[in-house]
This record gives structure tokens, C-alpha cells and sequence, in this order.
């Protein structure tokens, strides 16, 4: 995998042992405060990013385009913010960490739309 394909599937597997390790230490502290921090890190970042990668893998031509970079950092850009104020939450800081949850969601869901807007064609025969 190169490209924005293999960006996207590099930082899956980082997700992946990220949220994995998260729910270790949940389950050897048996603190399970940060279950959703550690959700959304394998949800998210492991298993979509990780669709996303095979996507534009499957369809080289789709990567190349400035609307998949635009994709790409928006994706990563806005699960950051969300798992660091996700992470303050459920710390028992919500004043703090509430709005950067707001705004890496609202994020994710632009990148998600952006996302369609490439792949749409795509699944449509076009």
C-alpha cells in the first residue's frame, strides 16, 4: 500500500495497538472509566481507517485527488481532538474536554461526508 492508502491503513494499526493497550490497562487497573475513549479509538480509528485505506487502495484513482488529502488530514486531524477530549471526559474534566470532543465529531463526520462524496461515484458504477 502507498499513498494516502497506506496512511490511512499505518495509522489504523497504530489505533489498533493504541485502543487495544487502553483496554489492557482498563482491564488490569479495573478502571473502565475511559470504555468509550477506548471505543471509539477501535471503532474509529482502527476499523474505519482502516476501511478507508483498503478503500483507496482498491481504487487507486480516487487517492490521487485533492479531495482524498482534504479527507485524509480531516480524518486525523479531528479523531485526535476527539480522543483527547473524550480522554479528558471520562478523566472528570468535561468543562475541558467537551469541546474538543464537539469539535473532532464534527470533524469526523465533514471528513465522512467528504468520504462519500469520493466513494459515491465509485459505488454507483461511475
Amino acid at each position: 500500500m502507498t499513498g494516502i492508502a497506506g496512511r490511512f491503513f499505518a495509522t489504523a494499526l497504530l489505533y489498533a495497538v493504541l485502543g487495544m493497550a487502553l483496554g489492557l490497562v482498563m482491564g488490569i487497573t479495573q478502571d473502565h472509566a475511559q470504555m468509550p475513549t477506548h471505543a471509539h479509538t477501535l471503532v474509529v480509528g482502527w476499523v474505519s481507517f482502516a476501511l478507508y485505506g483498503f478503500f483507496y487502495h482498491l481504487f487507486p484513482a480516487t487517492a490521487s485527488t485533492r479531495l482524498a488529502s482534504a479527507h485524509f488530514w480531516l480524518a486525523e486531524l479531528s479523531i485526535l481532538v476527539l480522543l483527547a477530549g473524550l480522554f479528558q471526559i471520562f478523566s472528570g474534566h468535561s468543562a475541558t474536554g467537551e469541546p474538543f470532543a464537539a469539535i473532532g465529531s464534527i470533524g469526523l463526520l465533514a471528513s465522512t461526508i467528504v468520504f462519500a462524496f469520493i466513494a459515491w461515484p465509485v459505488v454507483r458504477g461511475r
